[in-house]
C-alpha cells in the first residue's frame, strides 16, 4: 500500500520535470521569470548609529528552473533580500512575487513552495541526523510513513548513512552543513533559496552539493543563491546579479559580466627586474589601457582588443630584445575582476554579516 503523500510529491516532482523539459527553450526567448522583485527597499535604525539602507530599490527577476547568484560585498543587501523572498521580514517598500504569488500577502503559501537553507545550520543538536529530517517531515504534515522514507532517501543523498543515528551535536562542521541542507529539500521544494551553502564544506562535499544542485534544477527547481565562491558561482549559475548598497548593479551571465569589463590581457612573468621598462613598452605598444607592473615588477599585465594577435606580437619582441621570461600567456578577466571593477571590493573576503538591532 503506498502514501498518498508520498505519491503525491513524487507526481508533483515528474511533472514538473516534464513542464520543464518541454518550455525551457520558450521560457529563455521569453525571459519568463518565476522569481520577481520590484524596488524592493528595507532601513533598519540601530540604536544610537546611523540608519542602514540593506535595500534601497532593488530588483531581480529570475527564470524558473535556472541558477541565479547573487554576489556582493559586505553588507551589500544580498541576505536581506533572501529574507525578504523568504517571507522572513517585510520590506518596507515595493513587491515581490515567486510564480505570481505575492510574497508578503500569501506568507503561507509561499512557504509550502519554497526551501530555505540559511548561512549557518539549524539543526536540532539533540536529535539524530535521522530524526532532524524526519520531525521536518512531520512538521510538514507529510505523516509518520512518507517522513521516514524521505528522511532516508535524504541521508543517502547527502552520504550521511553511517552518522544517521549519531546525535548532530556529535557531527563536524561539514556534516551539520549538510544535514540542514537536507532539511531544506524535505518537501521537494520548487524553489530553493541557499544562503552561502558550501560555507564550512571540504572540497569533495562541495563538488557533491554542486552535483545534487545540477541533479535539481535539470528536474525544473529555481535555485537562488548566494555565495562568497566565485568558482562556486561560475559553476553553477546560469545568471549573476552583483549587489552594492542594497541594489543590483550588473546582472549577466558569467561570460557576459566578464566581457562587459573589457577584453583579454597578455600577462608576463620576468626572470629579472631590470628588463621591467622594457617590457612595460611592449605592453603599451599593444594594450587599450596602461599596463599594470606588481611591486616587484617581474609581473606585468595589460589588457589586449585580440589575444592571440597580441600576445604573438609580444612574444615576438621579447624574443627580439632578449628579455628573458618565467612564463608569458593571455587571459580572460576572472569573476573577482568584475567584482573588484564593480563594487571597488575584491570577492574573496566576502562573508556578509547583515545584522540590525
Amino acid at each position: 500500500m503506498t502514501d498518498p503523500v508520498l505519491d503525491l510529491i513524487s507526481k508533483e516532482r515528474s511533472a514538473r520535470s516534464a513542464r520543464h523539459s518541454d518550455v525551457t527553450g520558450v521560457r529563455y526567448l521569453l525571459h519568463m521569470a518565476y522569481i520577481e522583485a520590484h524596488d524592493l527597499a528595507k532601513t533598519y535604525t540601530p540604536k544610537g548609529a546611523p540608519a542602514v539602507h540593506a535595500l534601497d530599490g532593488l530588483s531581480l527577476s529570475v527564470p524558473q528552473g535556472t541558477v541565479t547568484a547573487l554576489l556582493g560585498p559586505n553588507g551589500a543587501g544580498k541576505t536581506t533580500a533572501v529574507k525578504v523572498l523568504t517571507t522572513l521580514i517585510r520590506p518596507d517598500s515595493g513587491t515581490a512575487t515567486i510564480d505570481g504569488i505575492d510574497v508578503q500577502t500569501d506568507g503561507d503559501q509561499i512557504r509550502r513552495m519554497i526551501g530555505v537553507s540559511g548561512q549557518y545550520a539549524a539543526v536540532d543538536e539533540n536529535l539524530t541526523g535521522f530524526e532532524n529530517l524526519d520531525m521536518i517531515g512531520r512538521l510538514y504534515h507529510l505523516g509518520a510513513k512518507a517522513s521516514r522514507r524521505r528522511a532516508r532517501e535524504l541521508i543517502e543523498l547527502f552520504d550521511l548513512t553511517e552518522a544517521q543515528n549519531r546525535p548532530v551535536k556529535g557531527f563536524s562542521g561539514g556534516m551539520r552543513r549538510r544535514i540542514d541542507l537536507a532539511g531544506a529539500l524535505v518537501i521537494d521544494p520548487q524553489v530553493l533559496f541557499l544562503d552561502e551553502p558550501t560555507t564550512g564544506l571540504d572540497p569533495r562535499s562541495r563538488l557533491g552539493l554542486w552535483d545534487i544542485i545540477t541533479r535539481l534544477v535539470a528536474q525544473g527547481t529555481t535555485v537562488l543563491l548566494t555565495t562568497q565562491y566565485l568558482e562556486e558561482a561560475d559553476r553553477l549559475a546560469d545568471d549573476i546579479a552583483v549587489i552594492d548598497h542594497g541594489t543590483v548593479i550588473a546582472q549577466g551571465t558569467s561570460d557576459e559580466l566578464k566581457s562587459s569589463i573589457g577584453g583579454q590581457r597578455v600577462e608576463l612573468s620576468l626572470v629579472s627586474e631590470g628588463d621591467s621598462d622594457a617590457a612595460v613598452a611592449i605592453l603599451r605598444s599593444v594594450g587599450t589601457a596602461a599596463p599594470e607592473v606588481s611591486s616587484d615588477r617581474r609581473t606585468l599585465a595589460v589588457t589586449v582588443a585580440n589575444g592571440p594577435t597580441a600576445l604573438q606580437a609580444v612574444l615576438g619582441q621579447v624574443e627580439r630584445d632578449g628579455i628573458r621570461l618565467h612564463d608569458a600567456g593571455m587571459q580572460r578577466p576572472t569573476l573577482d575582476d568584475v567584482f573588484l571593477q564593480l563594487t571597488g571590493h575584491s570577492a574573496s573576503a566576502d562573508d556578509e554579516k547583515e545584522k540590525a538591532s
